[in-house]
């Protein structure tokens, strides 16, 4: 019996149910194929008997046979998309350059044609004359390295002078005077190379490796100093009382700083040594691959890059030198008398400056609401006085007889945070304002009126309310922060470069939303006064 024929496409031979290959395919009674067990399965689980594709009924369960000869033709179908992912290239081989579609892997490849052919494509190698006569290899890549750029001849002589790969021709021309050998001879002589390489290599990376070592134990002699320091330190220092516990954590993180300096030098140079290392791991394996390749143009055309030793540190000179402790603690309680109150203070405004900033928010401000003569920035964080009264469109929420503006965010509940940068200002106005009050008449910001705000002249610092709250003069002022607990009815402003807190407003009532509010105030025709406001992200720090 002929064979069946199996060039049909993967559909045909296809269960309708699985979608896999039919295995022991059943024809029903109305004559649409199937799995036997998929069918099956199929009718085990309905009421009525019927097919799954035309949905025609049967009075009782189909008895079912297989059908030999589309199986027989399924199991060729299954056989030849096996033996076909069996010759489709991986990752790794050489494809079929005349394969169009799925591509094969090549078997030989042409010196002449310059191409990689599979089984197939090969066939007219071996039998037209012509091509009889052509070179043929193992399948290799790029075969167009193997020639010559110049004269398309083959690349199968070396020059010793230039240490370059040649072809016949070039011997005649270019390197006409220079010794040439064969490539299998200049191969020969790399090869004898590659031990002297090698074990010159390996001594490199022993040598790092010891060099690692002498790093490592620097540093646990590093961390042994430190640990007596730090304990001497917590002997002395746990006999105060609280003002003191505090010089001994600032000790004790000077210590740590100290030899975390050292530690991270030493990592450092760790990394370095091992990225060395690695570097010449990776020669060692070149080398090694190298050495057992028989194919003279790649060896020779690789050698180059072997030939000399990648750039390496001179580690003789190179050691990480443990910090001197000696004095830290006596100088930290030489300054402890002067500086204990101030720090205190400090400290406590410190951790409460970065409390609140953990409730940083993003805001911009609005156009829509800015007096006419004042001038936004594109990304609606800076504000200043341009000096001309601008004539814009009446816009019910525009400030008109007040030099000032809103953001475009508001905040009815929790709490939020946000920093404005006052540099090189005379004086400024910052803080908040309730949703409503009258933008149009000259406004008086008192928390009465809705407004608390932090303002600045020249003789101080000024919290509006009635009567105003004078507060020291804070001439090294950069930046303010304004935090706000809507619910707690407190309004709070610090030194953020100082980390200074500088007034608190309690027991404050808001019932209506409250923006970030911002007054650059008019600058004079000298310039004065003339710096922008600025709302800055948080830089907080450790």
């Amino acid at each position: 019996m002929a064979s069946a024929n199996t060039s049909g496409s993967e559909e045909n031979f296809s269960c309708s149910i699985c979608l896999d290959v039919f295995s022991s395919p059943v024809t029903t009674p109305c004559g649409h194929n199937f799995c036997r067990t998929c069918i099956t399965q199929y009718w085990d689980e309905q009421v009525k008997f019927k097919c799954p594709l035309c949905n025609m009924p049967f009075n009782t369960k189909p008895d079912l046979r297989i059908n030999t000869l589309l199986s027989e033709m399924a199991a060729q179908f299954r056989t030849s998309i096996r033996v076909k992912d069996q010759l489709c290239v991986k990752l790794g081989e050489v494809p079929c350059d005349v394969c169009t579609g799925t591509q094969l892997k090549a078997v030989n490849s042409c010196l002449v044609c310059l191409m990689s052919f599979c089984q197939t494509h090969l066939e007219p190698h071996q039998r037209v004359a012509v091509l009889q006569k052509h070179r043929l290899v193992e399948p290799m890549d790029r075969l167009e390295d193997r020639m010559c750029k110049k004269h398309d001849r083959l690349l199968e002589l070396f020059c010793q002078t230039e240490q370059v790969c040649v072809c016949q021709f070039c011997t005649e021309s270019d390197h006409r005077f220079h010794p040439v050998v064969p490539l299998k001879e200049e191969y020969e002589v790399k090869m004898a190379q590659l031990g002297k390489i090698e074990a010159e290599v390996q001594q490199m990376i022993l040598e790092r490796l010891n060099n690692i070592q002498k790093i490592r134990d620097t540093v646990k002699r590093s961390k042994a100093d430190a640990d007596r320091e730090i304990a001497n330190g917590v002997h002395i220092l746990n006999a105060l009382k609280r003002c003191i516990e505090k010089c001994q954590d600032d000790h004790k993180q000077m210590v740590k700083e100290k030899h975390k300096s050292t530690e991270k030098q030493a990592e450092g140079l760790i990394k370095e040594i091992e990225n060395e290392i690695k570097d010449l791991t990776n020669r060692s394996s070149e080398v090694k691959r190298l050495s057992h390749t028989e194919d003279h143009l790649h060896f020779l055309q690789a050698f180059r890059s072997l030939k000399d030793p990648p750039p390496t540190r001179d580690w003789t000179t190179v050691e990480v030198r443990p910090p001197s402790y000696v004095g830290t603690l006596r100088r930290s309680l030489d300054q402890l008398e002067e500086t204990l109150n101030m720090e205190m203070k400090k400290l406590r405004d410190d951790a409460e400056l970065k409390r609140v900033q953990q409730y940083e928010v993003d805001v911009t401000l609005d156009p829509d609401t800015a007096t006419s003569q004042l001038i936004i920035s594109e990304d609606g964080k800076q504000v200043h006085d341009g000096g001309v009264v601008k004539a814009l469109p009446d816009n019910p929420k525009r400030f008109t007889k007040s030099i000032c503006v809103l953001t475009r965010q508001s905040f009815s509940s929790g709490r939020f945070y946000f920093e404005v940068q006052v540099k090189d200002k005379t004086a400024w106005t910052v803080g908040v304002a309730r949703e409503t009050f009258n933008r149009k008449d000259q406004i008086i910001v008192t928390p009465v009126r809705g407004y608390w705000t932090l303002n600045s002249y020249k003789d101080g610092l000024v919290f509006c309310d009635n009567p105003a709250v004078r507060l020291p003069l804070r001439a090294e002022l950069q930046k303010v922060g304004v935090f706000v607990d809507y619910d707690e009815g407190l309004v709070s402003f610090y030194d953020v470069e100082a980390m200074v807190h500088i007034y608190s407003a309690t027991g404050c009532s808001f019932t209506e939303p409250l923006y970030p509010f911002l007054s650059p105030w008019s600058c004079d025709y000298e310039g004065i006064n003339s710096a922008p406001l600025i709302i800055s992200p948080v830089n907080q720090t450790d």
